[in-house]
């Protein structure tokens, strides 16, 4: 943040950037003694796999949407909602809620509960290619990789 205010404010007098620094580093030092700043507080070493990662999940939410998109429009309004169980093969908790989050964000799948004694997520899909996409395992996979687990 300290960059980005120097970035933005055009002024680099030695005073403000030895404050700027003292305050930020004192920042940094309350949070970790209060516990405010936590494992997944600000997980940077997350930002290079995430530059491949977020734009995969973009393709999914766009070809899932346009599947929701069909089916909403087919006369016949093939639904078929159920609730399924799938794995997760994450363990931190940015991996975690990154699989979750990535579901629900997709169309045509929310995730409804989170097991993390089991590594199970309870998921609601509309149709039951939506409940085979969540359960093949595909989305795991990939989420694992940007965990930095493969």
């Amino acid at each position: 943040m300290l960059l980005f205010w120097l970035l933005l404010s055009g002024h680099y007098t030695p005073f403000l950037i030895i404050s700027g620094l003292v305050a930020a580093l004192g920042v940094a030092f309350l949070g970790v003694r209060s516990t405010y700043a936590d494992e997944e507080g600000h997980p940077v070493e997350f930002l290079l796999r995430g530059l491949v990662y977020w734009p995969w999940l973009v393709m999914e939410i766009v070809k899932s949407a346009l599947k929701v998109s069909r089916v909403i429009i087919d006369p016949k309004l093939p639904i078929c909602p159920r609730l399924v169980r799938a794995r997760a093969s994450q363990r931190s908790a940015v991996g975690i809620a990154t699989h979750a989050n990535s579901i629900t964000l997709t169309p045509g799948t929310i995730t409804v509960e989170v097991n993390r004694r089991e590594h199970v997520f309870l998921v609601h899909a509309l149709t039951e290619e939506g409940a085979a996409g969540v359960v093949d395992g595909s989305m795991d996979a990939r989420v694992c990789w940007f965990e930095g687990k493969h």
